[in-house]
């Protein structure tokens, strides 16, 4: 808009100076064409000035008659040009003449004038064509945007690319690619030291990514390796049976709970490949032999494949056979009974992992999967430290996919796994 303003102001001037000359110069003409007329129609031969008129009429760029009492004329003066030219034609003649633009219903520029004391017309389509062509400018003025609007593409396009750049590259980090660089050599200051600032970001982010790893490896060293001999020492020393069975379960929970910290804060670099669902769930499910706990059933095609990381599906579906475990158990039975199933939805394949204890509050779903949220339920539990949730949601993430999570009708939790279709 701003471009098409300027083209529009700068024509508007252009015709601006250009108006009064153009108009000077068609009195010019007119009056010169005047100037002929009565130097030739002077009285003389009779003759001669009919031979005269005929001549000059066959020419078809001046037409001149005598003036009669029943002809009929509309001025000229209809706009700004052609009042300045009336104007400009009687500042040079005089203002006696008559200045027209039809006679007789015949368009033209007609000018009336005076020869002794004989009326006469004089048409002149010369001094016509000089009126200002609205096509031409039109022509010009599309020329001046076209030739602008590809002039500011590409200017706009140099200053993007280097900001496509700059979005590429921050969606690659995004995913965990953090070896992400940008051109630092550009000629654009701005650009140059925006894309500085990014790189030293990358490196500190990648820096921090490799403090963590080492980290991670040296909790999971520093713990496991006193809790691997707390056991032990507890199962020797300890005389009491119950006593001893309830320390060992406590140990092993302080392990689980390390496992859960551990998985949140694995890196998010993962190998998608097809990956048999049924037999993902199969081995997952084995893991819970106790039927007086969790029973599950599959009714997922032993041909179903998706797009994923086959550890990372497993650890998804553990964490929530656990969650129903421990927090989706019927109220007669007190088992929980855990079903999968799968619908396909275009390019998508959506597993459903659906348990039949009491749900959740609806105000409370959207936070199941935030780090360390507990439900009423899970403060009631013995233990959990609210990652299992967050896991899911991370790994589905990392997968590509997403974790939905809704009541079920008839009761219970569903959990809806959504992952790209294996081709």
């Amino acid at each position: 808009m701003l471009l098409a303003g300027g083209v529009f102001a700068w024509v508007q001037t252009l015709r601006a100076l250009e108006f009064e000359p153009r108009a000077a110069q068609a009195a010019e003409q007119v009056a010169g064409l005047v100037g002929v007329a009565r130097a030739s129609l002077q009285p003389g031969d009779s003759i001669s000035r009919v031979a005269l008129l005929k001549s000059i009429n066959k020419q078809g760029a001046v037409t001149l008659k005598l003036h009669e009492r029943s002809d009929r004329w509309s001025p000229l003066d209809t706009d700004r040009w052609s009042q300045r030219v009336t104007e400009e034609i009687r500042r040079v003649l005089g203002d006696g003449v008559i200045v027209a633009a039809s006679v007789n219903d015949q368009p033209g520029l007609w000018v009336g004038f005076t020869i002794e004391r004989e009326r006469w017309w004089l048409r002149s389509a010369a001094a016509w064509s000089v009126t200002p062509a609205v096509s031409s400018w039109s022509v010009w003025v599309a020329i001046a945007l076209a030739a602008t609007l590809m002039g500011s593409a590409v200017i706009a396009r140099l200053i993007n690319r280097p900001l496509l750049a700059l979005s590429f590259a921050a969606s690659r980090m995004r995913e965990g690619d953090l070896d992400s660089r940008l051109d630092e050599n550009t000629l654009t200051s701005e650009i140059r030291e925006v894309n500085m600032g990014f790189n030293r970001m990358a490196r500190e982010l990648a820096k921090v990514e490799e403090d963590r790893a080492v980290m991670l490896a040296g909790i999971s060293h520093d713990l496991r390796t006193p809790l691997a001999r707390l056991r032990l020492e507890t199962e020797m020393s300890v005389a009491d049976e119950e006593a001893r069975r309830n320390m060992v379960l406590d140990i092993d929970q302080l392990d689980a709970i390390i496992d859960k910290f551990l998985d949140y804060a694995r890196p998010g670099e993962t190998q998608l490949r097809p990956v048999h669902a049924a037999q993902v769930v199969e081995r997952e499910s084995a893991a819970f032999r106790d039927l007086t706990q969790i029973r599950i059933s599959s009714r997922l095609a032993i041909d179903l494949n998706v797009l994923a990381d086959e550890t990372e599906l497993g650890r998804v579906f553990a964490n929530l056979f656990e969650n129903a475990r421990r927090y989706g158990r019927g109220n007669e039975t007190g088992i929980a009974m855990v079903e999968v199933s799968y619908v396909r939805s275009g390019p998508w394949i959506i597993l459903s992992v659906r348990d039949h204890g009491p749900g959740v509050a609806p105000e409370k779903l959207p936070e199941l999967k935030t780090p360390f949220f507990r439900g009423d339920a899970a403060r009631t539990a013995a233990s959990g430290a609210g990652l299992g949730l967050a896991i899911v949601d991370k790994a589905m993430q990392r997968m590509g996919g997403s974790l939905e999570l809704a009541n079920a009708p008839e009761g219970g939790l569903l959990a809806h796994l959504r992952l790209k279709r294996a081709p």
